[in-house]
């Protein structure tokens, strides 16, 4: 069996290129998570800098939702849930396993990559942040890409595990509606996703947030509960953020309550006329304690 593998080379040697690199390096030689791309070695020379990593055969989400691969369509509703969850998860581990945390300072769909299995690898480490024990936040250098940076940090340099989560809800809201996080108006205007989102909220009509080319064949009840889960990430106070293990349990939760109920059909009629108004709320009282027991397992 013939091993395929990536190959990352800097472009330049500057500074700020090698900084990156030794970062990345780094961190990839911390973590080992099925969420997160898997580190197979690295070459540092006089004038050469390269990383050896697992070659991800369905490339970048980006390229699905807005890329050469966009028109084919090929992330049904279900992928897309998980992805979004094997992406949590990947943060998760970075948030509350790694040792010292870690904050990955750049998430966004050109550093979630698909395998094989259209399993989500987040990637990318160049700008990650170590967090010592007992530390909440840091005031660092602002790095990361517009539309996906948290406002605190985009304002003023305050760097936090809620910033990850920030970005990780603008990503969630990309994933459910193919909308790119800024989006150009006439006249230069600038609107952000949550901006164009929020109406749509407001008048409960989340079929319309949904990407058109699904064609409708998506999980109405998910959708309501994965937006909802999305606008709690973006709000604009950091501490009304989730964590992002509540996050996690809040997603699979969705997912998993209509998976069973898909394969008990009298448990669906018996519960229909509730579910439909309850799923953005169920859940979301879930108290951390039981997250994170449920996490050390």
């Amino acid at each position: 069996m013939v091993l395929q593998i990536a190959v990352k080379r800097l472009k330049a040697m500057s500074a700020k290129a090698e900084m990156e690199f030794a970062v990345e390096v780094e961190i990839l030689g911390r973590v080992r998570h099925k969420n997160l791309l898997g580190l197979r070695g690295f070459y540092a020379s006089r004038e050469e800098r390269l990383i050896v990593y697992d070659y991800m055969p369905n490339y970048s989400l980006i390229t699905h939702l807005h890329g050469q691969l966009a028109a084919d369509c090929l992330l049904d509703w279900p992928r897309r849930m998980s992805i979004a969850i094997g992406a949590a998860e990947g943060l998760g581990y970075l948030h509350h396993e790694a040792n010292p945390h870690i904050i990955h300072r750049d998430i966004k769909a050109s550093n979630v990559l698909l395998d094989a299995n259209f399993q989500a690898k987040v990637a990318d480490f160049g700008f990650a942040k170590l967090i010592p024990d007992g530390v909440t936040h840091m005031t660092t250098r602002v790095k990361g890409t517009l539309g996906y940076l948290a406002p605190e940090y985009a304002m003023w340099g305050k760097v936090s595990e809620s910033c990850d989560v920030y970005s990780f809800g603008i990503l969630l809201l990309e994933i459910i509606s193919a909308k790119k996080p800024l989006e150009k108006l006439p006249g230069g205007v600038k609107r952000d996703i949550v901006q164009w989102i929020t109406p749509y909220v407001q008048k409960g009509a989340f079929d319309r947030i949904v990407d058109p080319r699904l064609k409708g064949k998506f999980d109405r009840a998910e959708l309501k509960s994965a937006v909802m889960v999305a606008l709690k990430c973006t709000d604009s106070n950091p501490e009304n953020r989730p964590s992002i293990l509540e996050v996690v349990e809040w997603l699979k939760g969705s997912v998993g309550r209509r998976r069973k109920e898909m394969t008990n059909i009298e448990h669906m009629l018996e519960e229909d006329g509730d579910k439909e108004t309850d799923t953005d709320l169920e859940g979301f009282r879930m108290a951390k304690s039981e997250v994170r027991r449920k996490w050390a397992r």
